[in-house]
């Protein structure tokens, strides 16, 4: 009887302690990059700038030695129309500093066809070049017709963002406020991914004139993540970072018991008291 009552509590313990264990395991997939990777991943020149698309806006400021003369070629708005037409939201999100007339600066929206009206040279087709290009087209127009002997022509993006959702210390949008900027940089902004994240599966979001396109970035392969055409950020990309199993279960009412320490205190208690039961029934 007693050898009977032993290995039925010590049945009891091994349930116990493997229910504790499996709770408790070291998760994985939580470090990025785990991947061994070469110390120099190559990457296309030029790749990952951003480049002007229909219905951007921007600024294109001219300067010369003669103000006048400069002066035909620069648009302006009020600086507080400005501010209303491109609020920033999100921790971190910025704009540039724009140069332009005292009282605002020279605005410009992309038409569906990739055009600006530009004054005195007239519609120029800009979809599909950076900031740089389109500033030496514009030189090199203004000299190439004698128009302006010494032009400093100054290109910037005004409304150009992306957005972070899920699991992310802070979501929101993103203003770009350089050139170029990878997922990574981007998910740094929102304030890193939380530790519900899945790091395996971000999906990023990204709508251009052939419609829209998904991908899924895995963060704890730096290799294969380079090589993604979505590693680096272009306007209007959306990131999601889906919530892993744990915090998918947090969801449901009681979900989140699972991997708790009060559930399993709650085992151990209801398996103690099926040992004493058991026991007393024996006796």
């Amino acid at each position: 009887m007693k050898k009977t009552k032993s290995r039925i509590a010590i049945v009891a313990m091994s349930l116990i302690a493997c229910g504790v264990l499996s709770g408790c395991h070291t998760p994985k997939n939580v470090a990025y990059f785990q991947d061994e990777t070469v110390d120099v991943i190559p990457l296309t020149q030029n790749s990952g700038q951003i480049k002007i698309m229909p219905h951007d806006k921007l600024s294109i400021v001219v300067k010369s030695k003669d103000p006048s003369l400069s002066g035909l070629f620069n648009l302006t708005v009020t600086t507080d129309r400005l501010a209303q037409d491109n609020p920033t939201s999100g921790t971190g999100s910025s704009l540039r500093s724009y140069s332009g007339t005292p009282d605002g600066i020279s605005k410009y929206t992309v038409t569906a066809n990739g055009d600006i009206d530009f004054p005195v040279l007239g519609m120029l087709h800009v979809e599909g070049m950076t900031r740089g290009e389109l500033s030496g087209f514009i030189k090199g127009e203004l000299m190439g017709q004698n128009l302006v002997k010494d032009p400093v022509v100054t290109v910037e993006f005004l409304n150009v963002g992306f957005s972070v959702m899920g699991e992310v210390a802070s979501p929101g949008r993103y203003d770009l406020n350089k050139d170029k900027i990878n997922v990574l940089e981007a998910l740094s902004l929102a304030g890193d991914m939380t530790i519900q994240g899945q790091r395996e599966n971000v999906m990023l979001i990204r709508e251009d004139k052939t419609g829209i396109h998904s991908y899924r970035l895995d963060m704890t392969n730096l290799s294969e993540l380079a090589k993604s055409p979505a590693f680096y950020i272009r306007q209007g990309d959306v990131i999601y970072v889906e919530p892993n199993d744990v915090r998918k279960r947090q969801t449901t009412a009681n979900g989140n018991n699972v991997l708790s320490a009060s559930f399993w205190v709650s085992v151990a208690s209801l398996l103690t008291s099926a040992v004493t039961s058991i026991a007393v029934f024996v006796k």
